[in-house]
């Protein structure tokens, strides 16, 4: 896989990209599509967000911007707010309405806090919700709905070193090692350098929160003492880029002019955190970016923003911002020669699609994303005339005792996928199960069993 490293130096070209489209397609919609959403009352926000860094920083005003130039308001600008990783967007339509949106990026834990004591009206988080989270806040309903919680984009947890550093790829277990203290120094790990110096984020961070469960916790390690944390994504970066000894983690987006090392968990293949990659999940240290709302808010301010992240303008931001955006595209796959002769036969002659279908914990029905992207690939195979026996669907699962069993509970899983897209008229070319082949994580663990458990989409 190619590697994926988006510097941020090289992204004002698809980012101005992605607004000229947005301003052609808002210049040409009429005008009273623009009178529904409220205006600020003096200097009062008509919303706010707390929450994520590694969505806030860079995505989050992007996408700010872009509903407000949606609903009218060509003067939009940003100005810094009262505290660092916080900023308050303008925008002023040709009529004279005002709209004011306040961001706060210190970390996934405070957008919940602040849903709670209603300081926000949306959290922005880079890991879902946690259980405690959700109690406290049940009151106003349930926060693990599909209304609820909605997936925004995806990121990869990019293990970055400096440069200079000869590694090209590690094991979560070594990672493990090295973040919790027990390896020392890179000559241990067949690099060189002397000792490791470790840099992380900060404990409000959902970056970190990720790295603790997808690394240290399903290890059995804790972070080491003596760690340098950072609030900021970027500023982590920027360390490790001058620092020869450095190693860290941050989000796609803040790779910069570091360099992302390819990672392996379990019984799967390194991979770089590439595109592809990253879009179905299949990199090991891939996220879901999430926004979340409180069921019965009322901000329709709120609402709207949901909206047009979800819809292609939004999503052509995320992708802009150096994330990776839940739009459906087809790609070519090399045959390799560990895979399962079938589906070598499917590299060789048919495309994968960048979409891959999970399903609830302990559960048959298909997650809150899956659910969406339901309706993404049915507006793919429509707009690609591949309605009719073009589409292959092929289920995948843990190990069980019985590799028969294994392999009808993946083909099984591939069938819950088709029956959502049979009532739209879909007719498939085959379904297929193959149990437990071509693992993406660990299965000693449940996070890495339900990542395993997954429906795959090729097309002809």
């Amino acid at each position: 896989m190619p590697h994926h490293s988006p510097a941020r130096e090289n992204e004002t070209w698809p980012v101005t990209i992605a607004w000229l489209v947005i301003g052609f397609v808002c210049y040409a919609l009429p005008w009273q599509a623009f009178a529904a959403l409220p205006g600020s009352q003096g200097s009062e926000p008509v919303l706010r967000i707390q929450g994520s860094n590694t969505i806030g920083a860079h995505l989050l005003p992007e996408l700010v911007k872009g509903l407000l130039v949606s609903e009218g308001f060509a003067n939009v600008s940003s100005e810094p707010g009262k505290a660092e990783n916080e900023q308050r967007i303008h925008g002023r339509s040709s009529d004279g309405r005002e709209a004011i949106i306040d961001l706060a990026a210190h970390g996934s834990s405070t957008g919940f806090a602040a849903l709670k004591d209603n300081t926000a009206q949306l959290a922005a988080s880079s890991r879902p919700i946690k259980d405690v989270e959700a109690t406290s806040l049940s009151a106003s309903g349930n926060l693990r709905s599909a209304k609820a919680e909605q997936v925004i984009g995806i990121d990869g947890l990019a293990i970055i070193v400096n440069p200079s550093n000869p590694l090209d790829e590690l094991t979560t277990d070594t990672l493990a090692k090295i973040f919790s203290g027990e390896v020392k120094t890179w000559e241990e790990i067949g690099g060189r350098g002397g000792v490791i110096h470790l840099y992380a984020r900060d404990e409000n961070s959902g970056t970190f929160d990720t790295f603790k469960e997808l690394v240290l916790a399903s290890h059995g390690k804790a972070l080491a003492g003596g760690v340098s944390r950072f609030e900021s994504s970027d500023q982590l970066s920027t360390q490790i880029s001058a620092d020869p000894q450095g190693i860290g983690f941050v989000g796609l987006s803040s790779i910069q002019k570091t360099k992302a090392l390819a990672i392996a968990d379990g019984e799967s293949q390194a991979m770089h955190p590439s595109a592809t990659l990253i879009a179905t999940e299949d990199y090991p240290l891939s996220r879901r970016l999430f926004l979340y709302m409180k069921p019965d808010e009322s901000n329709r301010w709120a609402r709207a923003l949901l909206q047009f992240a979800q819809g292609d303008q939004g999503q052509a931001l995320v992708s802009a911002s150096g994330f990776v955006g839940q739009r459906v595209q087809a790609v070519k796959m090399a045959p390799r020669a560990s895979m399962p002769e079938a589906y070598q036969a499917l590299a060789r002659n048919a495309e994968r699609l960048s979409v891959n279908f999970r399903f609830r914990e302990g559960s048959a029905t298909l997650d809150n994303k899956a659910q969406r992207d339901i309706e993404r690939l049915l507006a793919y195979l429509q707009q690609n005339s591949k309605m009719d026996k073009q589409a292959v669907l092929v289920g995948f699962g843990d190990p069980k005792q019985d590799p028969a069993r294994a392999e009808l509970l993946s083909k099984l899983r591939a069938m819950a996928v088709r029956r959502e897209l049979a009532k739209e008229g879909v007719m498939f070319r085959d379904i297929s199960g193959m149990g437990d082949a071509l693992p993406v994580a660990a299965n000693s663990d449940d996070d890495g069993r339900v990542k395993n458990r997954r429906v795959e989409v090729w097309v002809y």
